[in-house]
């Protein structure tokens, strides 16, 4: 993989232009680099017998899902030699964030993602300079966290890949462009308390509020927890900003020294007055950009279970493109947007040959033919495999993709969801499509009502009902401030129940009608229950910069966090003959 921080912009346009070119070629040529290196590995060994010929590995080699494998995983991190898996040493294990079932997956790596990691950064480089005018000419406030690192029982470090990278030597020596010029020292992107670190990211962001050029946060509700930081705080940043001083709460050394060069205890009067202006007024809605007014966009994950967080930063950041760069997950670096100012709803992302191997099951038709990246057709939805350098072959990560284009001969893909059913309760199989397409429904039900939806997950209940239904766990806030309290109007609760379910699937139809399972519910929950949930999953080892809501909810411990702050709760109205 070449190391193109050095490259000049016009030299890495032809990067990109190589690789997607040359996608056929790349891809045989990198398969075979996996499969020589890693001949020699017990799991490699089992089923290929020493050999590296792409045939072989087509018609020998097994098409896994985690749970296949993670007795291979579990052995290195139990302290067993990496050459199990990869000739290559395992340094370090990721903790996947768990989106759909909110069940973590322990996954390998090493030094080749790091080099993937680092090579998609500076070719967005190029990508975002090509479409953005003036982006060079500013600092981003960029919400880098790491978090806490904990180990594996034989001594790996365990830390999502955004972490890992800011650990790294790529970035201790990044290149000085406007890329990786920040409003935030490296002090408070390594720090390890949240509620610490962002008050010191917004209060360097607001302090150079004229230089702030990018808003960046990796998914899109950590952007939409950033603004609830603001929203909760705006008061005593102004005071730190008036003072030049810091809050004594914020006892993280490298965040206090880091964040009073850049204070450098002066007192800011006139600005901490512009921004109590701003802030005070009766409406947040473009609240970004009046804050920020030379932003030229917001950079967050969009897509995938994200999408739910857009009509919130719509509002927050008014007119402000959101721009979703990258598509990644714990498995694998896998593609970028090469047309970054698309609307929300035409992301695709290119995905990148020379980083792992590809493969793709068409979701249509009972016949299993697996194809190479480089032969898939328009228009056709796959499910996705991953083969890399650091240990993973034939993986099934879950999820499913839509070839929406070409760009020269790569593959253009849009996201579509995650392979599972998320809830069943007979032989219903409701998945994230059909979960957010109800959802969208029944926010705009809200929002006639002057709510809006903060957060949420879904749960299959098959003990509290009998037949067992749908939980939806909702928690709701007010869109008009001049409301003191959120009011619970039954119609409203009951038509968004009922709004939800009337948009799932046929067989949940016939379900329903059968009375195979029952009427939908909402419980709607106390504020703050979404933030409890996530310092639960942080708890447990998660990165708070890769933590994402699951989209449905597994987890006993968290469903009781759910359950004690529930505060109402609505069931659909709809009868079983509706759905005949």
């Amino acid at each position: 993989m070449s190391i193109i921080s050095d490259f000049n912009d016009d030299e890495k346009g032809m990067v990109l232009e190589g690789l997607t070119l040359n996608v056929k070629q790349i891809q045989d040529d990198l398969l075979k680099e996996i499969l020589t290196l890693n001949s020699g590995t017990e799991y490699l060994q089992n089923f290929l017998h020493g050999s590296s010929a792409k045939e072989i590995f087509k018609k020998k080699l097994p098409i896994v899902t985690y749970k296949d494998v993670k007795p291979f995983f579990d052995r290195v991190a139990n302290g067993d030699s990496s050459d199990i898996i990869s000739a290559l040493p395992l340094t370090n294990f990721f903790m996947s964030s768990g989106t759909s079932g909110g069940a973590n997956k322990l996954l390998p790596s090493n030094n080749k993602f790091l080099d993937g990691y680092a090579f998609i950064n500076d070719l967005l480089v190029h990508v975002i300079s090509k479409h953005v005018e003036g982006v060079d000419k500013g600092k981003g406030m960029v919400f880098h966290l790491t978090g806490h690192e904990t180990r594996t029982p034989g001594g790996l470090p365990i830390e999502p890949g955004t972490s890992w990278y800011l650990k790294s030597d790529y970035f201790k020596n990044r290149p000085s462009n406007w890329f990786y010029s920040y409003t935030s020292p490296d002090e408070i992107m390594l720090g390890s308390d949240l509620k610490q670190n962002l008050h010191c990211h917004l209060l360097c962001g607001l302090v150079q509020r004229d230089e702030v050029v990018r808003i960046s946060s990796t998914y899109a509700s950590g952007m939409v927890r950033v603004i609830k930081v603001l929203e909760d705080s705006w008061k005593e940043l102004c005071s730190n900003i008036r003072s030049g001083h810091l809050s004594e709460w914020i006892t993280d050394s490298g965040c206090r020294n880091a964040v009073s060069m850049v204070l450098g205890g002066q007192p800011r009067p006139k600005l901490s007055d512009e921004i109590e202006n701003i802030c005070s007024q009766k409406s947040w809605e473009g609240i970004m950009k009046r804050l920020w007014p030379k932003t030229k966009y917001i950079e967050a994950i969009v897509t995938g279970s994200m999408v739910q967080y857009i009509p919130t930063l719509e509002h927050y950041c008014s007119d402000l493109p959101l721009v979703s760069t990258t598509y990644a997950s714990s498995e694998s670096i896998i593609g970028i947007n090469i047309y970054p100012l698309c609307e929300p709803e035409d992301i695709s992302y290119t995905l990148m040959p020379n980083i792992s191997y590809f493969e793709f099951i068409p979701v249509e038709g009972d016949i299993v033919d697996v194809v190479d990246l480089a032969d898939v057709k328009l228009g056709s939805s796959y499910k996705l495999l991953v083969t890399n350098l650091w240990g993973l072959y034939r993986m099934r990560i879950g999820d499913i993709v839509k070839v929406t284009g070409f760009h020269n001969k790569a593959p253009q893909f849009r996201f579509l969801g995650r392979e599972n059913a998320l809830l069943s309760i007979d032989t219903d199989r409701t998945n994230e499509e059909y979960l957010f397409k109800a959802l969208n429904r029944a926010k705009l039900v809200l929002k006639s009502s002057d709510l809006r939806l903060v957060d949420f997950t879904s749960y299959a209940d098959v003990s509290s009902s009998a037949p067992g239904h749908y939980v939806i766990y909702w928690e709701v806030n007010v869109i008009n401030e001049d409301m003191k309290n959120l009011e619970f109007d039954q119609k409203t609760f009951l038509e968004c129940c009922s709004v939800m379910e009337d948009s799932f699937d046929d067989e949940y139809r016939y379900c329903r009608s059968n009375e195979f399972v029952g009427p939908l519910e909402i419980r709607v929950v106390n504020d703050g229950t979404f933030d409890s949930l996530m310092n639960l999953s942080i708890s447990k080892g998660t990165s708070v910069t890769q933590y994402k809501t699951p989209t449905c909810i597994t987890s006993e411990k968290g469903l009781q966090v759910l359950e004690k702050n529930v505060v109402a709760r609505f069931f659909s109205t709809l009868s079983a003959s509706h759905f005949a």
